[in-house]
């Protein structure tokens, strides 16, 4: 029977790919997939799921083309699946120009080639959902949105933006965060800095306004010292307390900006987000002035790059920079 016939009967296609290099979002795409094709109860049945290096080609159409029990169709999951796409991609041209009848093939990439002969068949038989990449001015508001969407919780742009600024740049660890929040807010409806503080931010943010005031004071010995103890106990300090920094004096540009354009400290307060210790954040922003918040926010730029390039141990990129704000003080 020609495929577009067969196909034209089914519900949904027969095949879909969720191409992304983000695996985090490809999963997100996946299971919105997974619900539209499989009610919960037929998830025990009618899903088949299996890591690519575990199975063959064979195994993999055998299931597409056994109807379950219990369930009116077959989905077969394979994640990660460009490799095994690699190794068998003849057979699968194959598959994809006669695809079962009762089976359905998911499968999540990384890459989807447009050039490939894969690609153009898929375009009869299936379906293509491509993932983008969040980039850092989007994920405060994917973040409101997740944490809506699946918690039923609202959470305001300044603590989503601190929340981003804590954590990094990761979607998937973003969201883990906002579930152990949601967890942890209870029955309230609003996720809050007081929240953020009380979980994640305690030990990071506000650690590092302490040790940004020593420095400010002069006080060497003890930013060092409030520095050496925050890293000794925590694991990853030296990354968060890298983005608590960037936070706290982007915060201070936009600030002394605003200032210089005459606003009050009253509206640069609520602009910026200044939630607590206004006087002494003011008294930072004054003291440094716009010129020399610019060349810290450059060396924490270096900084981070040279963390991430492996130039630097984190914790001795991170002693570093502070031991040279102290020249821009």
């Amino acid at each position: 029977m020609p495929t577009k016939t067969r196909i034209s009967n089914r519900p949904d296609k027969a095949i879909y790919v969720i191409a992304g290099k983000d695996e985090f979002l490809a999963n997100v795409e996946c299971e919105k997939l997974l619900n539209q094709l499989l009610r919960p109860e037929q998830r025990a049945m009618g899903l088949f799921s299996a890591q690519p290096e575990e199975v063959t080609a064979a195994e993999i159409f055998d299931e597409l083309r056994t109807l379950p029990l219990f369930s009116h169709k077959q989905v077969v999951l394979l994640k990660s699946a460009d490799d095994f796409i690699s190794a068998n991609r003849p057979l699968l041209e194959k598959y994809f120009d006669n695809p079962s009848n009762c089976g359905t093939l998911v499968l999540t990439v990384h890459s989807w080639p447009k050039n490939k002969k894969l690609a153009r068949k898929l375009s009869t038989v299936g379906r293509l959902i491509t993932v983008g990449n969040l980039k850092g001015r989007q994920l405060p508001q994917y973040l409101i949105t997740y944490a809506n969407g699946k918690h039923g919780k609202v959470l305001s742009k300044l603590t989503a933006e601190v929340l981003v600024e804590l954590v990094g740049d990761e979607p998937g660890r973003l969201c883990s965060e906002l579930d152990k929040l949601a967890v942890f807010v209870g029955d309230e409806k609003t996720i809050t800095l007081d929240h953020l503080e009380a979980t994640i931010g305690h030990n990071r943010l506000f650690d590092a306004f302490a040790i940004i005031e020593a420095m400010m004071a002069g006080r060497t010995a003890q930013a060092l010292e409030r520095l050496r103890k925050t890293l000794a106990a925590q694991k990853d300090a030296s990354y968060r307390l890298v983005g608590a920094f960037a936070f706290h004096f982007r915060r201070m540009f936009r600030a002394a900006s605003l200032l210089e354009r005459g606003d009050s400290t009253a509206e640069v307060a609520s602009n910026v987000g200044v939630w607590r210790q206004q006087d002494v954040f003011f008294e930072q922003v004054r003291k440094m002035g716009l010129e020399k918040i610019g060349a810290v926010l450059e060396k924490l730029a270096e900084t981070d790059h040279a963390i991430k390039t492996g130039q630097m141990r984190a914790e001795a990129a991170i002693e570093k920079l502070v031991l040279e704000h102290l020249m821009f003080c």
